[in-house]
């Protein structure tokens, strides 16, 4: 059993995919990160850096685990699945792991902010970001010309942690038009039964009543983006 610590953001939903498609028990606990719960002494004793997600397995001795791409090694490693088991295959796959969380990520986190929340509107920094999210994907199309995933011809943690960023590219402000094998790519993940459980989790203990109420509620959630694994 592993507990999963987590909100409803892209690198919550990065952790939480990969348990639905690993098929592995899972507890899910709702850190409000608009409430400030992820710098409550009780998550810091999970993650020190107070941000989800995290993870604590129970059959490890309550190994705790933080940081979305180690999670999803971690994961993989365990079940050796959603990873290639040759050195070069796995090789791939960690570096289009890295590739997300050391560029797709804090680029979109920061296009997200400067494009969508920060109050004074500054069209030099939302045009970097938004231009270097853009080329971020002109990389990803152009693996995807060569390979139907990013670490080969397995899907993998490379693909999900990628995916769940690149889904909210109209959030960002960044268009993937003229991107066919990207749009490709998107359409056949987003398609997966696991993905669209994963997606919906974590279920809220309270739901937002109105269509209006929902969306301040994802946009509140969304203004937490900055980048790495969520303030």
């Amino acid at each position: 059993m592993i507990d999963l610590y987590t909100f409803s953001t892209p690198n919550g939903h990065k952790a939480s995919v990969v348990l639905e498609e690993l098929g592995l028990p899972y507890e899910t606990h709702v850190v409000d990160i608009g409430a400030g719960a992820q710098k409550e002494p009780a998550f810091l004793r999970i993650n020190p850096n107070g941000r989800i997600p995290a993870i604590v397995d129970r059959d490890e001795d309550d190994l705790a685990i933080f940081e979305s791409g180690a999670i999803l090694l971690y994961l993989a490693d365990k079940t050796r699945r959603l990873i290639p088991q040759d050195l070069a295959g796995r090789t791939r796959a960690i570096s289009w792991l890295m590739f997300q969380m050391g560029g797709v990520g804090p680029m979109m986190g920061q296009a997200n902010v400067f494009y969508r929340y920060f109050p004074t509107k500054i069209p030099e920094a939302i045009e970097r970001y938004q231009t270097e999210s853009r080329r971020l994907f002109e990389v990803l199309n152009g693996r995807l010309g060569e390979s139907p995933y990013l670490a080969g011809d397995e899907y993998s943690i490379a693909d999900i942690a990628n995916f769940c960023w690149v889904r909210i590219y109209d959030w960002s402000g960044v268009s993937i038009e003229g991107l066919p094998h990207l749009t490709r790519w998107l359409g056949e993940i987003e398609a997966r039964p696991a993905v669209q459980r994963g997606l919906a989790v974590p279920v809220l203990r309270e739901q937002p009543k109105d269509a209006a109420e929902k969306q301040r509620f994802v946009e509140k959630a969304r203004g937490m983006l900055v980048g790495h694994d969520e303030d």
